[in-house]
Parts: structure tokens; C-alpha cells; sequence
């Protein structure tokens, strides 16, 4: 049996992508939530409103939270490197993401119990005070949830194709190019098999000769820079490319056909499908999530506030007050649950990616051999630790050669292999 774990020099830094610049937002929110929920507090008490003191103690509740926030930041930068951390500090957000979910779970029992009170035991209401200051809570939430949630720090999506040699259609099943030759089709196949790029003629023109299989190249560039070119093999019925196409599947692609009469080129784009695991499940920073849960559940108080507020004043409708305090309570309740179940499964290990689990199975049965054991955890934002074990038929396809398979996979950080012939 041969093992091969990282070496010795390797550091076990698992902090998201967008750790430092999250940590500065947080403390930006404290900042100007600490003034508001002072005055919501206060102006709830001193005209009578549940709404409004709910607003204002969940206010303060999310002050707090994104000082959990901010603190676990910190503490996962300062402590890093700190070798009593075996697999590093990338987990630190997800205990802090699982504290506020905690706190969000009290908070509702407390305003769903406050607001049934009320209902018992109706009390005055000054409502163009208390109004007002329920709009003042909602502008000052709606401001943090934008800052929270990279609303400052926007991505462009455009790509642009200074190429006019060909024309591609971005369709879901596949891209087409329409070739001197006729149309061409381009997927990314991997069902049940590594993923690969496959060609194939949806028609073709009698009159012009076919370029052979070795005239097919594809280059793909990658935002990183990256640059990879795929040679094709003829598989009968399509063309197949020799290298498997590491993951993510987001990229600029050239596609070049080599005729008699020149080359041919046309640009293609691929992105990740929306609501693709790889993207919105392990790479999620949970501790700015829970954050941003605060916030947003501040916000939907302050509108429920504003609407019972307004339903008092306007119609004489003043039990509906409270009434919004407990559907207020539902709503928190209900985003703290599933807070609690995402950052409770990473804290347990459970495995944050099946799609991924499968590919590496696939990986391996590709290459003729058996996966024994398979253990897939989260070490942090977008990076994965596994271990491998796999019953291999030839003795020169060792550790390594598995480790240099499974490095197409970026989201995998940390890997041991172990191989038994």
C-alpha cells in the first residue's frame, strides 16, 4: 500500500476568497447599526409599540451578531497558521455562523412570546411616532443587507469576442458553430464519465472537405489566466478530447479548425450553471451569511412593524401590532433553522458536495481500478480536504497518479491518497 499526503512545508490556510474584505464590512455595519438601534429601543418603549421594540431588540441582536462575525474574522487571520489547528482555521466562521443562528432562534421565541402578551394585554400605541421610527430602522437595514452582500463590490458578467470568424450559440445543450464545413457541435460531456469535450457535424456541406480530427483544437482561457489547449481523438460517431477538463466549467474557449485554405476560429463561453452545487454550496462564507441573516431578518420586522403600525392607525386594526410580531417570529425562526442545519452538518463533517463525491468515484473507475473508501469534509470557504482509497489493477498507476487526476478538482485543498495493488 503507498500514501501520499502533503508534505511537510505545505500550510493549512483554508480562509475564503473574500475573507479580509468581508471582515471590513461587518465593522462597518456595527457601526452604523449601534446608533439606530438605540433610538428604535427607545422610541419603541417610549410610544408603545411591539413592533417596534422588536425591531429595535433584534437590531441589537445583529449588532452583536456582526461582532461575532467580526471577532471570528479576526480570529481565523490571526490564528491561521497556528499548528494546534490540524486542518487550519476555515472552520471558525461556520462555529460563529452556528452561535448567531442560535441567538436568532432565542430572539424569536422572545418576540413570539412578547407579542402574545400583547395580544393579551393590548397597550397604547403612539403611531406617527412610532412610524416613523420603524421607516428609520427599515432604510438603515436595507443599507446594511446591501453592504453585506457585496452590493459595493459588483462583478461584470460581459465577455467580449473581438473574433468575427465564427459564430457560437451559447444554447443550454451545447454550443454550435457554424463552420465553412457545415455546423458544428461542442458539449461538455460527463455523464458518468470524467468531463471531456465532445464534437460533432449537425450537418455538413458535400462540397467542402472535412478537416481530419487532428485539424480540432480547443484553448480555453480561465479568469486566472490559465491557458489549456485540448487535442481530439475520433470516437466513431463524435470527436472526444484527450484531457479531462479540470473543474470549474467557467471559461473562454477557442475553437480552431485547420483547413487547406487556412485556419478557423470561433469564441465560445461557458459558465457554471445557476444554482450549480460547485458554486453556492462549499464556497458559501456561512459567518457573512449569518450576518446578512440578521440583517435581513431586521428588515422584514421593520416592514412587518410598519404594516401593523399602519393597520392601527389607519383602520383602528391594533391588535394587528403584535399580530406582525408573531409572524415576525415565524420568519426568523424559520431562517435560523436552516442556518443551524448547514453549519451544523460542515461542523459534523458531513459531505458538502455528493456531486462531487460522484465524479471522483467516476474518476476512478475510468481508470479501471475500485474506490474503496472516499471521506469528502469542508475545511473552509470553497476548500475541501479528501481522503482517497482505492484498489488499483496496475502497480504503475500509484498515489501520485491519482493525485495528479483529482488536482483538475480547485475546490480540493487538501488530499491524501492511498493505493493497495
Amino acid at each position: 500500500m503507498s500514501a501520499t499526503p502533503f508534505t511537510l512545508s505545505h500550510d493549512h490556510v483554508f480562509l475564503g476568497e473574500g475573507h479580509d474584505r468581508n471582515a471590513r464590512k461587518t465593522w462597518a455595519v456595527i457601526a452604523l447599526c449601534t446608533v439606530v438601534m438605540v433610538v428604535e429601543i427607545l422610541g419603541g418603549w417610549r410610544y408603545g409599540s411591539l413592533a417596534l421594540i422588536a425591531d429595535g431588540l433584534h437590531m441589537s441582536t445583529h449588532a452583536a451578531a456582526m461582532l461575532i462575525a467580526a471577532m471570528a474574522y479576526h480570529y481565523a487571520r490571526k490564528h491561521a497558521r497556528d499548528p494546534r489547528f490540524s486542518f487550519g482555521t476555515g472552520k471558525v466562521g461556520d462555529l460563529a455562523g452556528f452561535s448567531s443562528a442560535i441567538i436568532l432562534a432565542m430572539i424569536a421565541l422572545l418576540i413570539g412570546y412578547e407579542a402574545v402578551s400583547r395580544l393579551i394585554a393590548p397597550i397604547q400605541i403612539d403611531f406617527n411616532q412610532a412610524i416613523a421610527i420603524a421607516f428609520l430602522g427599515l432604510i438603515v437595514n436595507i443599507v446594511s443587507a446591501w453592504l453585506l452582500s457585496g452590493g459595493a463590490h459588483g462583478h461584470s458578467h460581459g465577455h467580449s469576442h473581438g473574433h468575427a470568424h465564427g459564430h457560437a450559440d451559447h444554447g443550454d445543450e451545447g454550443k454550435i458553430v457554424d463552420t465553412p464545413s457545415g455546423r458544428l457541435q461542442i458539449d461538455v460531456y460527463e455523464h458518468d464519465v470524467p468531463p471531456r469535450f465532445r464534437a460533432y457535424w449537425l450537418e455538413n456541406k458535400p462540397s467542402v472537405t472535412l478537416p481530419s480530427v487532428a485539424g480540432l483544437t480547443i484553448e480555453t482561457l480561465r479568469p486566472s489566466g490559465e491557458r489549456q489547449t485540448f487535442a481530439f481523438r475520433d470516437r466513431g460517431s463524435y470527436w472526444e478530447s484527450v484531457d479531462i477538463i479540470p473543474e470549474p466549467h467557467a471559461f473562454e474557449a477557442r475553437v480552431q479548425l485547420q483547413y487547406a485554405e487556412g485556419p478557423f476560429t470561433a469564441d465560445l463561453s461557458y459558465t457554471e450553471p445557476e444554482g450549480h452545487e460547485h458554486h453556492h454550496a462549499h464556497h458559501r462564507d456561512h459567518n457573512m451569511r449569518a450576518a446578512f441573516v440578521h440583517v435581513a431578518a431586521d428588515a422584514a420586522v421593520s416592514v412587518l412593524a410598519i404594516l401593523g403600525l399602519m393597520a392601527g392607525k389607519f383602520f383602528g386594526l391594533n391588535f394587528m401590532d403584535p399580530v406582525m410580531g408573531i409572524v415576525g417570529a415565524l420568519v426568523i425562526a424559520n431562517w435560523s433553522f436552516g442556518l443551524i442545519r448547514d453549519t451544523g452538518g460542515i461542523l459534523l463533517d458531513m459531505n458538502p458536495s455528493h456531486a462531487l463525491s460522484q465524479k471522483i468515484s467516476t474518476l476512478v473507475r475510468a481508470e479501471g481500478d475500485e474506490l474503496a473508501d472516499l471521506h469528502l469534509w469542508r475545511l473552509g470557504p470553497g476548500h475541501l480536504g479528501a481522503i482517497v482509497a482505492i484498489h488499483g489493477r496496475s502497480a504503475e498507476r500509484d498515489a501520485g497518479h491519482y493525485r495528479r487526476l483529482l488536482s483538475q478538482f480547485s475546490d480540493l485543498s487538501h488530499i491524501t491518497v492511498e493505493v493497495a495493488h
